[in-house]
């Protein structure tokens, strides 16, 4: 299918022959809800299959109308962090700037899906803004900025020029950091003048870039990130572990490798947040502890990312990965080798 234009709505769904009419209803309901987006660049990589990984992903599902008791609209304590609007300084020593709650493309199991959108948070007016440069200026202990949202890089380059200019006014502040999608859904969009908007003197950059399956790394990605990368804009990953997307050692294993040959360093393997309809994303903790467990030995260090669990409430990250050390006591311990097998340390005599 020659796709030209970004399908926002059931209509185009049915159009695009990605949903069938006989869901239309159930669909309208999610809608009415979730706001819906793809890209040309997504539409084009979706198999007519439904068990699509790009598809799931990306298309809207009854499923997300079912609610389990423990989902929140604010599964990681955004709001219970927030002292200015569009700022969560939730550990001491850097915050999120969520300049914008729009994206290119809306995830179906996005952990902000109540808050991005047509029908979100919108995006800071220029009061709004001040106020939380105000805030990052305030804040001595601030060293890293991390412009979140939505999609940062859905701004123009003359917005993300402005930002990245206020940023550079504060001394203390030293890293800055973009997390987006937008070098996969919409590479044509990185070009020399946004590359050339997210640098500051006296500032490095990071852009985090959001992935979850090695088939969204198209040519048109890895040229994109090429782009970045060869400018000097330093590349990390994140990934959500994913039922029937990435729950498999071998996609997983081919993701990361990917990511290491385009110079992205594999950072975050996220499980999946507790958002309102996304029950079906969600692997069990010991599920994701064995698929991850998997990759030890299967692939290099540099392409292992940290495995890691949002506490529900505003409490932070914590590496979940399974551990490979017990304490056996008198000082000893057993250690597992990446092929299941128990060692002593120090080894007996």
């Amino acid at each position: 299918m020659n796709v030209v234009k970004p399908l926002k709505s059931v209509d185009d769904l049915l159009q695009a022959g990605l949903v069938l009419p006989g869901d239309r209803a159930m669909l309208d309901e999610v809608a009415a809800r979730y706001a819906i987006a793809l890209t040309p660049a997504v539409t084009r990589l979706i198999d007519r299959d439904p068990d699509d990984p790009i598809a799931r992903q990306f298309v809207p599902d009854a499923a997300e109308l079912t609610v389990a008791p423990e989902e929140r609209a604010d599964p990681i304590g955004d709001h219970v962090h927030s002292p200015v609007e569009g700022i969560v300084h939730r550990y001491p020593d850097r915050v999120l700037l969520k300049a914008v709650h729009i994206c290119p493309v809306y995830c179906r199991f996005c952990f902000r899906r109540e808050m991005v959108g047509p029908q979100g948070l919108g995006t800071l007016d220029a009061a709004a803004m001040q106020k939380a440069f105000d805030y990052i200026a305030g804040h001595q202990e601030i060293w890293e900025v991390i412009l979140t949202g939505g999609d940062p890089l859905v701004l123009s380059a003359r917005r993300l020029r402005d930002i990245m200019e206020a940023l550079s006014a504060i001394a203390h502040v030293k890293i800055v950091r973009f997390h987006t999608r937008i070098p996969v859904v919409d590479p044509e969009k990185i070009d020399a003048a946004l590359i050339d908007a997210l640098k500051a003197s006296g500032k490095t950059v990071y852009v985090a870039l959001h992935a979850n399956h090695p088939r969204e790394l198209t040519s048109e990605a890895r040229a994109a990130c090429a782009r970045m990368v060869d400018a000097g804009i330093a590349m990390i990953s994140q990934s959500v572990l994913l039922k029937g997307v990435n729950d498999d050692p071998d996609v997983l294993a081919e993701l990361m490798k990917a990511f290491v040959e385009i110079r992205v360093k594999p950072y975050y393997l996220h499980h999946p947040d507790l958002a309102p309809g996304t029950g079906h994303f969600r692997l069990t903790i010991d599920e994701g502890q064995r698929i991850v467990a998997a990759l030890r030995g299967r692939i290099s260090g540099l392409c292992q990312p940290a495995y890691i669990l949002d506490i529900p409430g505003g409490h932070g990250k914590a590496v979940i990965s399974e551990s490979v050390v017990r304490a056996t006591g008198d000082g000893c311990y057993s250690v597992s080798d990446y092929r299941g097998g128990d060692h002593s340390y120090p080894p007996a005599g």
